[in-house]
């Protein structure tokens, strides 16, 4: 093989591995993006350069996308409250019209998600480290955390729990608790115990 055909197969092998990320629209890299740095470096760590840089796009795009970086930030929270919402539905699609099932499938579910975001919650961070800031994120972070509090309220109630509200928050210090020290001191600290903690919490209710 000649080299020329071999400098155009392999032209056309690094064309053939990039179209996938060619395919995706330049916003949702950068949304992904901004989410995989911020999470890393915090949202004060980072900035709009590096975004566009890392998203193989430029600072013109991303601000054709979004008008200011903290427009970006809040874009990207409100993807991650879109991801927790996801698990209401699928909690009522596993188990239709079983509310105590459901609760115990939100265990189980949260006890999952604590090992799989060891940098914890995106929305909790992002609300410490923008705190007294003014953001326009703050807002969104409340709402979420307020609507997701409420959620389980109402769980807890259909699930036939006494006093659903003080479960709920109790359940709810449980999952934000676990998730702080699972940061602090690591997957094989307390936040282990965050499960059993859970049920015994849910058992001291019914």
């Amino acid at each position: 093989m000649s080299r020329t055909s071999s400098a155009k197969k392999s032209e056309t092998s690094n064309e053939i591995s990039a179209a996938p990320e060619d395919r995706i629209p330049p916003r949702e890299r950068i949304v992904s993006t901004a989410s995989e740095l911020f999470r890393e470096h915090g949202i004060r760590g980072i900035g709009v350069d590096a975004i566009a840089d890392a998203a193989s796009t430029n600072k013109m795009t991303l601000y054709r996308h979004f008008g200011s970086k903290d427009e970006l930030v809040c874009e990207t929270l409100r993807r991650a409250s879109e991801k927790a919402d996801a698990i209401w539905r699928d909690l009522e699609a596993a188990h239709p019209g079983d509310p105590s099932a459901q609760l115990d499938a939100w265990v189980e579910m949260r006890a999952q998600c604590l090992n799989g975001e060891p940098a914890g919650c995106d929305l909790a961070n992002a609300a410490i480290e923008l705190k007294g800031e003014g953001h326009p994120a703050h807002e969104m972070i409340e709402r979420h955390k307020a609507d997701q509090r409420d959620r389980l309220a109402a769980l807890c109630s259909a699930a036939g729990a006494r006093e659903p509200q003080l479960l709920a928050d109790t359940l709810t210090l449980l999952l934000e608790g676990a998730r702080v020290s699972r940061q602090a001191m690591g997957a094989a600290s307390c936040c282990g115990h965050f499960a059993k903690a859970c049920r015994a919490a849910i058992a001291s209710f019914t």
